[in-house]
């Protein structure tokens, strides 16, 4: 199983950007995603999470800014981010809690991030 967030990239402030989350491998069946992002220096923070029904969670920061969504065919999970500030600046990593087979257990993967840099 592997995870894999892109579309990061350089933008101004104000500006926006979609990242996506990609799981590939042999999976059954996904539960929830979240995205996380680490600044230099700082800890990881939790940013948004998405259940495999659809609903959703954000971080204060990120409430009224950034949208999660999935494509639960594709196994593809999306963090729309609108409105960036020079302080979203990170490295966006996502999350998934999975099981490989039917009678497997959860577990949560990490994939590797995307830099997302915002320039005032």
């Amino acid at each position: 199983v592997q995870l894999q967030a892109s579309g990061g990239g350089l933008v101004q402030a104000g500006g926006s950007l979609r990242l996506s989350c990609a799981a590939s491998g042999s999976i059954f069946s996904i539960n929830a995603v979240g995205w996380y992002r680490q600044a230099p220096g700082n800890e990881r923070e939790w940013v948004a999470s998405i259940r495999n029904g659809g609903s959703t969670i954000y971080a204060e920061s990120a409430k009224g800014r950034f949208t999660i969504s999935r494509d639960n065919a594709k196994n593809m999970v999306y963090l729309q981010m609108n409105s960036l500030k020079p302080e979203d600046t990170a490295v966006y990593s996502c999350s998934a809690d999975l099981k490989v087979t039917n009678q497997g257990v959860w577990r949560r993967y990490w994939g590797p991030g995307t830099q997302v840099t915002v320039s005032s």
